[in-house]
């Protein structure tokens, strides 16, 4: 399976990226259970309400809609006026600002190392 780069395969247009959302929650309804339902939960029940998460690929940003704690939600495009649009290899965030990040079914495209980079340079160090 080749990586492709989503800037790419969406073609810098929002209605492909919307296009790719609709399907995706199309798909998740079938699925035994939603990886981003269990995240809700962790955080819910495991991370103190005080701590900050950035949430790397966030989508429709429901992370941030669903938790107490102050949430950056990241993606490609804003699909919502909580989603800070743009690359998820460089974002605004300051470094080691946040104390959890999260990459739920985001890591995807040829450029993982550089997200990953980008989220260990705004986490605290432990």
């Amino acid at each position: 399976m080749n990586n492709v780069d989503p800037r790419t395969a969406f073609h810098s247009d929002i209605s492909n990226f919307q296009s790719y959302h609709k399907a995706y929650k199309e798909r998740i309804e079938h699925w035994p259970e939603n990886p981003l339902d269990v995240m809700i939960e962790y955080v819910k029940k495991k991370v103190p309400s005080a701590h900050v998460i950035a949430d790397f690929g966030c989508g429709e940003a429901r992370l941030a809609a669903s938790v107490p704690n102050t949430t950056h939600s990241f993606d490609l495009f804003a699909l919502n006026d909580r989603v800070t649009p743009g690359d998820m290899s460089s974002t605004p965030l300051k470094n080691q600002s946040v104390d959890l990040a999260i990459f739920c079914l985001s890591l995807m495209g040829t450029e993982v190392g550089k997200y990953i980079a980008e989220a260990n340079r705004v986490l605290k160090p432990k």
